[in-house]
């Protein structure tokens, strides 16, 4: 019996070490945490079987914790792009830089409100006239995740995507 408590607190302490050694996020990035370290799939709303739409997006830990990266392909790297979120001191505010496999980028900043991620940024480049895209990225209570955004194109707001995820750690994101 004695052999099976010792045996026990050690799987106990350990597993506490464990938890204690994985690495953290800075204290403006732990809001993120939720996404990080998960591969989640998403399909479009507007996907038909004729035309799937899906798009796969990894969540990474980054320059120990002081960024968090992001991966993501569109229909097997039909359009991919890289995501960094850090925060910026000086404005008090997490920030972020897309870069795209079609040639252009973006910048901007999130603020974390009522659950929900909202982002707001500035496009340099795009061959489609949007110049601006907010979206807004959230947990639902099942676990999956949706996004939704809108686009500043030749000055109009139109909408954008809807897509809402499922994790799923086998799935790839593929650049071509």
């Amino acid at each position: 019996m004695r052999q099976a408590c010792v045996w026990l607190l050690a799987i106990s302490l350990g597993g506490t070490l464990m938890v204690q050694a994985q690495p953290s996020l800075s204290e403006h990035l732990a809001p993120l945490a939720p996404f990080v370290g998960k591969t989640w799939k998403g399909e479009f709303v507007d996907s038909t079987p004729e035309k799937p739409m899906f798009d796969v997006s990894r969540w990474e830990r980054a320059l120990n914790g002081q960024a968090v990266r992001v991966l993501h392909s569109v229909n097997d790297g039909d359009y991919a792009g890289e995501t960094i979120f850090h925060w910026d001191r000086d404005r008090q505010q997490i920030v972020f830089h897309y870069f795209t496999t079609a040639g252009f980028f973006t910048q901007g900043t999130i603020e974390l409100k009522d659950g929900k991620m909202i982002s707001r940024e500035a496009v340099t480049g795009n061959d489609n006239g949007i110049t601006e895209v907010e979206a807004t990225g959230e947990l639902l209570p099942d676990g999956r995740m949706r996004s939704t955004a809108r686009y500043l194109q030749n000055g109009t707001w139109v909408p954008g995507h809807e897509i809402l995820y499922r994790e799923d750690p086998a799935a790839e994101v593929r650049f071509r």
